[in-house]
């Protein structure tokens, strides 16, 4: 079975980073690859990078200045399906690979990883996408929707896609 790996870069503009793959992710070895998921025509979509890559050239995002990452490596059918202790290694993990690439911006691709990488408890009210006060190890922090389909709080294209342009506006004031 391919290993997903990481798309590593020093310095990228924006790290992305998903929570968990897909098992078709895991499957065929490449990032965001189920047939229902339009993260790499988001990011053409918000003009982030030139042509819609295919998830079969996800290392391509290195072309763009893009680095890219989950939180767990495990693939499971519902983020849901993740136990605490694997979010915590995965925390953790997630912050050497931030100390060691260093990013302008971490973008959080899902709500949810909010909660679980930057304030540790829920916030009142939930996550809402967009720009956040944190910084890890100096990088901005965004949060994305979860381009995911099975994504009940922002279910189609038009409702993920404002987030990701925000995403490349705030990038283009980041020095």
């Amino acid at each position: 079975m391919p290993r997903l790996r990481d798309v590593v870069l020093s310095n990228p503009k924006i790290l992305f980073v998903g929570i968990n793959p897909g098992f078709v992710s895991l499957e065929v070895g490449h990032h965001f690859a189920g047939k229902l998921n339009p993260f790499f025509e988001l990011l053409h979509a918000a003009r982030l990078v030139p042509i819609v890559l295919p998830a079969t050239e996800d290392h391509r995002l290195a072309e763009f200045g893009y680095a890219l990452t989950n939180l767990v490596p495990r693939a499971t059918k519902m983020s849901t399906d993740l136990r605490r202790p694997e979010l915590e290694r995965g925390r953790k993990a997630l912050l050497k690979k931030i100390k060691a690439m260093k990013p302008r911006i971490v973008a959080l691709v899902g709500v949810t990883l909010y909660n679980t990488v930057c304030s540790q408890k829920p916030v009142k009210g939930g996550v809402q996408p967009g720009l956040k006060e944190d910084l890890l190890e100096g990088a901005h922090v965004f949060v994305l929707p979860n381009p995911s389909g099975l994504n009940a709080s922002f279910p189609t294209f038009a409702d993920k896609a404002p987030w990701f342009v925000r995403l490349r506006e705030f990038a283009e004031t980041v020095p």
